[in-house]
């Protein structure tokens, strides 16, 4: 296929493009920085340039991994955040369903999911976060524009046939986190495992298969994170005594941190359920924590991906989004 991939420049589209490319696809990279996979420097936002990519490059399936994310809150105004996020995907959308496409996967965020009461994890149970769950309140423009435009892909569908697959990815990104500063990044992400994590690497493999499964399942909303261990019904004790929990299905995890000078998280506010994904997308996290506690207990590298100084291909040049 000749595949359209929007943040080709970004922490998924390095990882992603060149998977594609293995897998024989012709991938057109478009972001509004350069970069190794990037072809076409600009933004989803200019109509015209889209127009003009899907007419020169024989565009036949997108994979739109490019957005302003949460920490572009404090750099952009929200008007942006509309013209980039969803103003931008119906750009997509809309030339995609002109030019013919046989597929869309949009890659969206569990963020939109989470409310002023989740994030401030008011309540005495950690929230049991699935595809079902409603209704959906997010908490800042970042969760806003993304929900829009998943709505956006819902009634693209709906009007035109388009197959669509959103994937609600969980956290992956490599720097540490910018609100939660307690712990080391890695523990942390290791932690995050649990029940809101899922590596770069897993990432990619979920819009492969999505990619393939688009045509068949026609439309899908996915939560992608690692496969918790928890079910719902510990969610009460998972908020008053998350190491309790954890021991009673990792019973070496107190030690294995020890070890490391880490720390288990004390509470947990919330877990993502990636159920579905499983059952109808039939694509399942390679990596959860169970990996990660294998490998510290071989004296291995850690799976997940952790980088202090990484800063996005935008910001380090000093790229506009629009």
């Amino acid at each position: 296929m000749n595949i359209l991939l929007t943040g080709s420049s970004g922490w998924l589209g390095r990882f992603l493009a060149p998977q594609l490319r293995n897998a024989g696809h012709v991938v057109t990279g478009l972001d509004v920085a350069p970069g190794t996979h990037t072809d076409v420097i600009g933004s989803v936002a200019d109509r015209a340039l889209v127009d003009r990519v899907f007419a020169e490059r024989g565009i036949d399936a997108v994979i739109h991994g490019g957005a302003l994310h949460k920490p572009d809150i404090v750099r952009y105004p929200r008007q942006t955040f509309i013209d980039v996020n969803t103003s931008g995907t119906l750009n997509l959308l809309e030339a995609a369903v002109a030019a013919g496409a046989s597929r869309f996967v949009f890659t969206s965020t569990t963020s939109l999911m989470i409310s002023a009461a989740i994030r401030e994890a008011r309540g005495d149970a950690a929230v049991w976060i699935d595809e079902e769950m409603a209704p959906l309140e997010p908490r800042n423009i970042y969760g806003v524009t993304k929900l829009a435009a998943e709505q956006l892909c819902r009634l693209i569908h709906l009007e035109h046939g388009l197959p669509v697959m959103i994937l609600r990815t969980s956290r992956f990104f490599p720097e540490d986190d910018d609100t939660h500063q307690l712990l080391s990044g890695e523990n942390m992400k290791v932690n995050e495992l649990l029940h809101r994590r899922l590596t770069v690497e897993d990432a990619v493999r979920a819009h492969l298969a999505a990619l393939e499964r688009a045509p068949t399942i026609g439309f899908g909303t996915f939560i992608i994170s690692a496969p918790t261990p928890f079910a719902r019904d510990e969610v009460a004790a998972l908020k008053a005594d998350a190491p309790g929990v954890i021991a009673r299905h990792f019973p070496d995890a107190a030690a294995l941190y020890e070890r490391l000078g880490w720390q288990l998280p004390r509470t947990i506010d919330r877990v993502y359920d990636a159920g579905l994904a499983e059952r109808v997308l039939g694509f399942r996290c390679e990596t959860d924590f169970a990996v990660a506690l294998d490998a510290v207990r071989a004296g291995a590298p850690l799976p997940v991906a952790h980088d202090t100084n990484y800063v996005s291909p935008k910001e380090a040049g000093g790229f506009v989004a629009i």
